[in-house]
């Protein structure tokens, strides 16, 4: 994405932002589709990574992990908090991951990061990620739903939406869950659906 836009407001507030993200766990954020996510090893893709809570827990089961985060603040931080966790960062981001190129993935991590981006965006985005999932790779991506904070961009993404454009694009859905907001923000929800490429 160009400018500022479903990025905004992040870099200003990163380290208010990666206490947030770092508060919550992993096995927390992802307990109802646990089940779902590959055995180690695979390749795993976190799209909009924060500061690599996720990357870094997947990275310690096994997987190999690229982590993509476009705002360089949250980037540099989950590159000092998780050192060591043998992470790949880039700064790469939606609608294009142009630089992940001819990359597969048996697993494409998209954690509050598709309530950013706008209609237009939405359709080559997930042409992207569709390219970007392996042959029998899964796709996990959550929906806000609720009220927008200030200074942000952010668009209450119908489900139905998502899942057509997913399956225009070779991903069938395979779950879907509801879910409160972890954080406990007023009017806040969530819906989780996770999707799988023809193997």
């Amino acid at each position: 994405m160009n400018g500022p836009s479903g990025t905004a407001g992040y870099g200003a507030e990163a380290q208010a932002l990666a206490v947030q993200y770092e508060s919550v766990t992993f096995a927390e954020v992802h307990r109802e589709m646990l089940h779902l996510f590959p055995a180690p090893p695979a390749a795993v893709l976190d799209v909009g990574a924060g500061t690599g809570r996720d990357a870094a827990a997947l990275a310690a089961l096994g997987h190999s992990v690229v982590a993509a985060e476009p705002t360089p603040e949250l980037r540099y931080i989950g590159e000092e908090l998780h050192r060591d966790s043998g992470v790949r960062w880039t700064s790469d981001a939606l609608p294009g991951l142009p630089s992940l190129g001819g990359e597969r993935f048996g697993l494409v991590l998209l954690t509050a990061v598709w309530m950013h981006l706008a209609p237009a965006e939405r359709p080559p985005a997930m042409a992207s990620l569709a390219r970007l999932v392996a042959p029998g790779g899964r796709m996990i991506l959550s929906l806000r739903h609720g009220p927008v904070p200030p200074g942000r961009r952010m668009f209450d993404v119908p489900p139905e939406e998502t899942v057509a454009q997913a399956t225009t694009n070779g991903l069938h859905p395979i779950h879907r869950i509801t879910r409160a907001d972890l954080h406990g923000r007023p009017g806040v929800g969530w819906t989780i659906l996770a999707f799988e490429a023809a193997g």
